[in-house]
């Protein structure tokens, strides 16, 4: 028997129309599938449901990846696969397995033989660095810096220094609420030329994109609370 494929699914990254962002075969993949891997159950039927309106809803078979899912329960996931059964790899915002917990799902999939599928999507990362005219032939995304002020201005500077002996762009988020600080601790930590791109509510009407030198920064203090933002800088 054919195994089944692990289909990653791309979702929007705010709430947005759905196929303003996503491609056709996005919606196809969802036409065809009933099992899916998902962060939360609730979001993820309202997506499937506003990208295919008539899909029975009864008929999902869904899986959660949350907090609370443990490793074993995990490994149970794609054993649909081996009786001939695709499923789906839904992120919560944005592209599966990075930065997001699927990269478990995708690691195990090729443990087990099943074929991989990636479809294309809006990648927050990716679409920051594309826009902030930073070095796209080599960078590195670093999740979340540290939260304690010390230990994370110190991981700025040390950030700033590998940028600059690498010639190396580097990415970092923050959890939303705490925007503000992460700036307050750049403008204080960088050098005044050391460059620093921002890029908030990507792919939404509000989309925010800045790239400037830190002096200039200074000057500049937009309103970043609770909205998604990726951060780069790079030091030359």
């Amino acid at each position: 028997m054919t195994k089944g494929k692990l289909y990653l699914i791309p979702t929007t990254l705010g709430d947005n129309e759905p196929l303003e962002v996503l491609p056709y075969s996005v919606r196809l993949a969802i036409e065809e599938l009933d099992h899916f891997i998902v962060e939360n159950q609730k979001t993820a039927r309202r997506f499937i449901k506003r990208i295919v309106p008539k899909k029975s809803q009864p008929s999902l078979v869904l899986k959660s990846i949350d907090k609370y899912a443990n490793i074993l329960e995990i490994n149970t996931y794609l054993d649909v696969c081996e009786q001939g059964i695709s499923i789906g790899l839904l992120s919560e915002a944005g592209v599966p397995a990075i930065a997001d917990p699927g990269a478990e799902v995708v690691k195990l999939a090729h443990e087990k033989g099943i074929q991989v599928v990636p479809l294309v999507g809006p990648s927050s990362i990716v679409l920051a660095m594309m826009a902030s005219g930073m070095n796209g032939q080599s960078f590195t995304f670093n999740g979340y810096l540290p939260i304690e002020a010390g230990e994370r201005k110190r991981t700025i500077k040390q950030l700033e220094k590998l940028s600059f002996e690498k010639d190396q762009s580097q990415i970092f988020i923050e959890t939303p609420y705490r925007n503000g600080k992460m700036l307050d601790d750049l403008k204080s930590a960088l050098g005044p030329q050391t460059r620093l791109c921002i890029a908030a509510d990507l792919t939404l009407p509000s989309e925010y994109i800045r790239t400037l030198p830190i002096v200039k920064w200074k000057k500049e203090n937009p309103d970043l609370h609770k909205r998604p933002a990726i951060f780069i800088i790079h030091k030359s």
